[in-house]
């Protein structure tokens, strides 16, 4: 379990605070809008309104105590840059904070962000891939060359073992688990049968898996 505190309650913030409260984490939510304080209040340890470009503000919630602080603000580019910088000055010990382009993300840096995220690039990233093709069902991405995606299982290989298909030595791609409905088998071996209706999770380079699928 970690302490956090998340800046900023938009929609991106709101979506954060959700998951956060889904894996048990202590999270201080702030926001100067009350209602969007109001509607997190139920998923959060505490929340409070507030302007996180005031030093007085933010100075006594202790955030050097925070394990991450996480700056969600997304259409007040000036507002995420002083929060940023404040939080920095205030000894927080990590601080990711929220860009829409590169730009903001260099400046973002220079002021103290110790990471950046790009919620709409990473959306369209994924969005672009994962429908793009027939045979994907997810995606992550682990970098820009490798990621990982779940897959149908192409026809050809239905009653071979894991051992039989070898991608590992053809393709350079490890088959991590495969997946019948939303049950996840992880503990898979050469001798592990592929058969219909299942899904496959595969790690490798963007290039060896559109090569190994054929993906376009």
């Amino acid at each position: 379990m970690k302490s956090i505190l998340l800046v900023g309650l938009g929609r991106f913030g709101k979506h954060i605070a959700l998951k956060l409260n889904e894996l048990n984490h202590e999270v201080m939510a702030i926001d100067k809008i009350e209602e969007r304080v109001e509607e997190v209040l139920p998923f959060v340890t505490n929340a409070q309104i507030g302007d996180s470009t005031k030093e007085d503000f933010l100075r006594p919630l202790g955030i050097r105590n925070f394990d991450v602080c996480i700056v969600a603000i997304g259409n007040d580019f000036q507002g995420s840059l002083e929060t940023t910088s404040l939080l920095k000055e205030l000894g927080a010990q990590k601080v990711v904070s929220r860009a829409a382009k590169d730009v903001q993300a260099k400046f973002l840096l220079q002021v103290g962000a110790d990471e950046i995220v790009y919620p709409e690039k990473q959306l369209a990233r994924w969005t672009a891939i994962r429908y793009s093709a027939d045979h994907i069902f997810d995606y992550i991405a682990l970098d820009h060359d490798y990621a990982i995606f779940e897959i149908e299982i192409p026809e050809y290989w239905i009653g071979k073992t894991i051992g039989d298909i070898d991608i590992r030595k053809k393709f350079n791609i490890n088959i991590m688990a495969v997946k019948n409905k939303e049950k996840l088998d992880m503990t898979i071996t050469p001798e592990t049968c592929l058969s219909e209706n299942q899904t496959m999770l595969v790690l490798g380079s963007n290039q060896d898996i559109q090569k190994c699928f054929h993906l376009q």
